[in-house]
């Protein structure tokens, strides 16, 4: 009988001990919700992946064809129209296909809109091609769809002791063969602020480039 009433009193007190301490989980449970803040997600301004300290290589149907470095890389893929942004910086190098650098591109923001393949090149941009001519804007947009290179800002570009400046410019994607819009000879006084009948230009439709001005051509002999 003894032994009997010592498993009851036993039993009662794994009960009791099983009871306080679900009554101090669902405490802490209700103290952690009552601090909980509410987040509503804005997929175009929180990105869904933020990475530091980016060394890469991208393929292009198979064939090594860039190489990427960046401090920061941040993606939103979930925005209305996804893209990847670099607010530190960009360092890119396209290869030829025997992997000999085609060109190198420098700038201090980026971004990639990947539905267009689409690049656009933001504050101190500079391009050097294969030949070493050197490309100097405030912003370019490089169109990997279609193989094009363009901008209607104010451009400098060195080829030796050569220097060419304009408004407007537009190149393959190898940087060899290219034209500026409004070019400037450097005879006549220049302002680098745009004409109002400059070049209009939506920065996500390419083919709006157009001009009936004059324009200078620069090709590879």
């Amino acid at each position: 009988m003894k032994e009997q009433h010592n498993i009851l009193l036993a039993g009662r007190i794994t009960t009791t001990v099983f009871v306080v301490v679900m009554l101090l989980l669902l405490l802490s449970c209700k103290d952690k919700n009552d601090n909980l803040v509410s987040f509503a997600y804005d997929p175009e301004a929180v990105p869904t992946m933020v990475t530091d300290t980016v060394t890469t290589l991208i393929s292009d149907s198979g064939i090594t064809r860039y190489k990427l470095v960046a401090d920061v890389w941040k993606v939103f893929d979930k925005a209305k129209e996804p893209y990847w942004f670099f607010p530190e910086g960009i360092y890119l190098e396209r290869f030829t296909p025997d992997f000999s650098i085609e060109a190198t591109v420098t700038a201090d923001t980026a971004w990639y809109y990947t539905n267009q393949d689409l690049w656009k090149l933001k504050d101190n941009v500079h391009v050097e091609n294969i030949k070493g001519e050197l490309f100097d804007s405030e912003e370019l947009f490089w169109d990997q769809k279609n193989e094009r290179v363009y901008s209607d800002k104010y451009i400098e570009i060195k080829r030796g002791v050569t220097e060419i400046k304009g408004y407007g410019f537009e190149s393959n994607q190898a940087m060899t063969e290219y034209r500026i819009f409004r070019p400037h000879d450097g005879k006549l006084p220049f302002s680098e602020e745009v004409p109002d009948d400059s070049l209009q230009h939506d920065p996500l439709q390419p083919e709006s480039i157009q001009s009936e001005k004059p324009s200078a051509t620069i090709s590879e002999p």
